[in-house]
């Protein structure tokens, strides 16, 4: 308990940055993942085009990768930003890519039949997606996109590579204090566990009220 107790500032600071990166992410790749699943799933053949290009190239780069990209390439464009800012937009361009095909996937069990039947009707394609394809398609959606989130925690660490103190750069500060790394590891290990145990009992009983049945 002393590494704990003695580095609180340290765990309480680097967790709530976690969850800070995480809530601000998740919202966002929410966001851009169902406008790109819609590009996809768009009847204007440059706009799947544009969506598809998207995530074959995020869903296949590295996240590591992605956080080099828009860290030190967002200065040579002139962007001036913060590092927590940098980590917030390569962690929802990432998850994004995630997010639209698990969208995407719940678009797709909606029967043809009810998109036709709108446009039938004269709504148009975005009517259509928000009014008839999208409120059938959240009771298969809810539960592969907890998955994604569940991953998104756990890459939220990458950032500490990128000079934003999180979970993840624990480790390193607690060295530099001369404190146990393993003890304090366990701890980051128990705290991440907080985080992501209450988010996959959500998940499992998602699953078991919005199932849809086959």
């Amino acid at each position: 308990m002393d590494v704990l107790l003695d580095n609180w500032d340290l765990f309480s600071r680097g967790f709530l940055t976690t969850l800070q990166l995480l809530l601000l992410s998740g919202v966002l790749s929410l966001a851009l993942g169902t406008l790109l699943a819609a590009m996809r799933v768009s009847p204007v053949p440059a706009l799947r085009r544009t969506g598809a290009g998207y995530v074959t190239l995020l869903r296949n780069t590295p996240l590591t990768l992605v956080f080099f990209l828009v860290v030190f390439g967002f200065p040579a464009l002139g962007i001036d930003i913060s590092f927590f800012a940098r980590a917030v937009v390569s962690l929802t361009a990432y998850t994004a890519a995630f997010i639209c095909e698990a969208v995407r996937a719940g678009i797709n069990t909606v029967h043809v039949g009810q998109a036709e039947a709108a446009r039938a009707l004269g709504m148009r394609f975005t009517q259509t997606l928000r009014h008839v394809v999208l409120p059938q398609a959240v009771r298969s959606v809810l539960p592969p996109l907890a998955s994604v989130v569940i991953a998104l925690a756990k890459n939220t660490t990458v950032a500490a590579g990128f000079s934003v103190l999180e979970a993840g750069a624990i480790r390193a500060y607690l060295s530099e204090r001369g404190e146990s790394v393993v003890l304090g590891l366990l701890w980051v290990t128990a705290g991440f566990l907080l985080v992501v145990v209450p988010l996959s009992l959500l998940q499992r009983r998602l699953e078991s009220r919005w199932a849809v049945a086959r």
